[in-house]
This record gives structure tokens, sequence and C-alpha cells, in this order.
């Protein structure tokens, strides 16, 4: 947890700058200044790049999750409690929960910059195309809180997907791996052959070479390790192993059906 070590000590809002540094801020309040004075005293090494991915993750994730909640105009139980379970998940400790709350509760606010934060995120992550699919899967299950996407939630999903460089038809995509992700959720290990189809983002009918092919394409970019080596905070992990074993689940379901 280096990265949130850095945050914590108030280097990272200086080294980062631009909205997410001034997200950081907020969450940290008087520790920025003084991690202003620590620098180049040798008290607190310099971030490095994967430790500045990591930290514009986090700030990202939940400060667009709270723009996205506040999409209808107002913020529901369903939406605060995915949140919360999100944390939950990622156990985080009692400072980390406080800043991502502080970040979602910043993403509600009406003077929310969206574009800037995203713009930034996008330039931290350097073309890394497997961790921005991740943070947009976020983003969609997010809002699927409640249990379906409104036409606003629609248009900021539709907004982050244009900014972040993915093509509408792989947002698509991932909404619907997404909407066969719940209902495995849901399913107890009973997942429907129809829903499997959505998980691995493949027709009925595909061949099942093919089909074989996207569930390794996506068990290669959800694997837990690569995402980390790629800029996703430890603390993700388990949300990478929850879709791992969404797709495992999917891709027997299909071979079980006999497609």
């Amino acid at each position: 947890m280096a990265w949130w070590g850095k945050v914590a000590g108030g280097t990272f809002g200086f080294m980062l700058g631009g909205p997410i540094g001034a997200l950081l801020g907020a969450v940290l309040g008087h520790k920025l200044d003084a991690g202003y004075s620590r620098l180049g005293t040798g008290q607190h090494a310099l971030p490095g790049e994967q430790e500045r991915v990591q930290a514009a993750f986090f700030a990202a994730t939940f400060s667009v999750m709270g723009h996205v909640a506040k999409a209808d105009g107002r913020v529901s139980a369903h939406e605060i409690s995915l949140a919360q379970q999100l944390m939950a998940q990622m156990r985080l400790d009692p400072d980390q929960k406080a800043a991502a709350m502080t970040l979602f509760n910043r993403g509600k606010e009406a003077d929310f910059d969206l574009a800037s934060v995203l713009n930034q995120f996008r330039r931290e992550c350097h073309r890394r195309t497997t961790l921005i699919q991740m943070f947009i899967e976020i983003q969609v299950q997010a809002a699927f809180a409640d249990g379906r996407i409104d036409p606003q939630e629609s248009s900021i999903l539709g907004r982050c997907a244009e900014v972040m460089g993915v093509h509408s038809s792989e947002l698509d995509r991932i909404i619907e791996m997404v909407r066969g992700g719940r209902s495995a959720q849901r399913s107890d290990g009973n997942l429907s052959v129809e829903d499997a189809y959505k998980v691995l983002g493949v027709n009925p009918g595909t061949p099942l070479p093919e089909i074989k092919k996207a569930y390794r394409r996506l068990l290669s970019r959800h694997h837990p390790d690569k995402l980390v080596s790629k800029g996703l905070p430890e603390e993700m992990v388990k949300l990478a192993n929850q879709k791992t074993h969404e797709i495992q689940m999917a891709w027997k379901r299909i071979q079980a059906s006999g497609a």
C-alpha cells in the first residue's frame, strides 16, 4: 500500500496536480500542506509511476462513481450501499473508507468537472487499456446499483467511454457483461446460458472455438496480477477476482450446455 502511504503523507496531491490532485487535497486537507514541506527532505520518497496510477485510479473511481450515482438527481440507498460494498470488498481501513466517501461525495457536487478528471486519469494511465476497461466496468456496475441504467446514467457512461477512448460498441459489450455478471451473483451458481453468453460478450450460436478465444481474452484481461502491475490499487484485487470467477462460471455453463 505504498501509494496510500504517500497519499496520506500529503505528497501525491502536489505531484499529480490538476483536478485529481485537487480531489486528493480535499481528502487530505491540511495534510497536503505538510506534504509540501517534506518534499526534498528525504522523509518521503517521491511516488513512482505505478503509485501515481494507483492513486489516480482510486480518486477517479470513487469520485466518478458519486457523479454517476447523482445522474438522475438523487442518490439512492442502493447506490450508497453499492459504494459501501465496494469498500468492504476492498477491505479499506477507516482512513481509506473516509477518503473514498469524501471522493464519492465530491463527485455528487454540481461543480464536479467530469471531463477534466477523466482526461487527467486517461493521461496517467498511459494507454493501459485493461485498466481503463476495469474502470469503466466499475462505473457500469455503479449505474446498475438500482437494477437498471436510466437515460441520465447512460449519457454519463457514454461520456466516460468517449473521454477514456472506449468505443461505444465496447461500452455496450461491457454493459451486457455486467448485466450477465449481476445475474451470476443472484443465481448462486445457476447461471443461465443466455447470461453466460452476455458475460463472455458473445452471441448465441457463436462457434465454440470463438467462444473459447473470448473466454481466454477476458480471463487474461482480468487477471489480478496483470491488473496490479498496470496500476490497479492492490485493494481492488478482490474485484478482479470476482470478475474472473464470473468469466469462468460463464465458460463452464456454456460448455455444459453442449453449445
